[in-house]
């Protein structure tokens, strides 16, 4: 590793440690601290599905995911058992209540233990979408929205998770 992408690596953990964000880099997304290696926390070989692809999603993050997977995203018609989900959401695809039944859906086709990921707008765009409104999506869809990066130049991601039990 060059003596300058070391350096940048430790402030981006630096970063990440001290403000909870991980700082965006053009061309790379820099994995969320302690997770699993690779873009979203997908490994090599994890089947992701994708849904509400457009034209504007961020193709950087896309070929991320699959150079770190190792395949192709799936749509959202794909049938069989993945390994996590990724939703492209803004303002202008619906409601709480239209996000809930996709979300619901995302994780229909979910291993145990799959990830999902809410990406969105960031606040300069006229479709973003509040953090709030994701949250309660995931909630009741019977998941936890647990943390919010800077997933790209122009998207947020919002990842969710299965509550633990007892809650």
């Amino acid at each position: 590793m060059s003596k300058a992408r070391e350096n940048r690596s430790e402030r981006s953990i630096s970063a990440t440690l001290d403000t909870g964000v991980v700082p965006y880099e053009k061309g790379r997304f820099s994995t969320v601290a302690g997770s699993t290696p690779g873009a979203l926390g997908f490994t090599k070989g994890s089947v992701v599905q994708e849904f509400y692809y457009d034209d504007d999603v961020d193709m950087d993050l896309r070929a991320s995911i699959e150079t770190d997977t190792g395949q192709e995203l799936v749509d959202e018609d794909y049938g069989d058992v993945a390994d996590g989900a990724i939703i492209w959401w803004r303002l202008q695809d619906g409601d709480v209540e239209d996000l809930t039944d996709l979300i619901v859906d995302a994780s229909g086709n979910l291993e145990d233990g799959g990830i999902v990921w809410v990406l969105s707008p960031k606040t300069s765009s006229p479709d973003y979408v509040e953090p709030a409104e994701i949250a309660e999506a995931a909630k009741t869809a019977g998941l936890h929205a647990t943390s919010t990066i800077s997933a790209a130049a122009s998207w947020q991601g919002t990842k969710l998770t299965t509550r633990a039990r007892g809650r």
